[in-house]
């Protein structure tokens, strides 16, 4: 949810409005993909017992939950998949770093993050964030939980145009690319 609010807080207000809905009502082929490469992941079960997957996470001073996509204990590296990464996006970090957080403060040793983008087999190193990062997702957090949906948002015509909501959007008149 990190990463869509990024991309529109209004997109969360709509998703929970939707969400017992048919996905097919709302998801594109990008939504699609990536809901297969998670389902993959979540339904998969290592060969290696010291690989955690799909492992809920929880960190109480910042306030959030998630779930991990793969943890190499042995390593001690944390890894979050995507299917495709053209760029990585602020939401996207703040996914990652979300993670680790929850994973420090359940006791667990990270020395290294990374996103593995599924498509290309390619893995792409992250830093470990410190006492900055944190607090800067802990104020992001902090906007997450106190966003209004009955407020004004800025409207970006690129992003609500590739928006899986606009078409049943209120704020925009935007013609959707898929």
């Amino acid at each position: 949810m990190l990463n869509d609010f990024i991309f529109c807080p209004y997109s969360i207000y709509l998703h929970n409005i939707y969400m017992d809905a048919d996905e097919e009502t709302y998801h594109a082929t990008p939504q699609t993909k990536g809901k297969i490469a998670h389902e993959a992941t979540d339904n998969k079960k290592s060969t290696r017992k010291t690989d955690v997957m799909a492992m809920p996470v929880f960190c109480n001073e910042i306030g959030i939950m998630g779930k991990i996509d793969l943890y190499k204990s042995e390593e001690k590296h944390l890894i979050e998949r995507k299917y495709k990464l053209t760029q990585i996006y602020q939401g996207q970090l703040y996914q990652l770093w979300g993670e680790y957080f929850c994973m420090k403060e359940m006791g667990y040793e990270i020395d290294r993050l990374s996103f593995y983008e599924i498509s290309t087999n390619k893995m792409i190193p992250m830093e470990i964030p410190g006492e900055e990062e944190k607090e800067e997702l802990k104020n992001f957090v902090r906007a997450f939980k106190s966003f209004n949906p009955a407020e004004s948002i800025e409207i970006n015509e690129n992003k609500c145009a590739h928006c899986i909501y606009n078409p049943l959007c209120d704020k925009t008149n935007v013609d959707y690319v898929y």
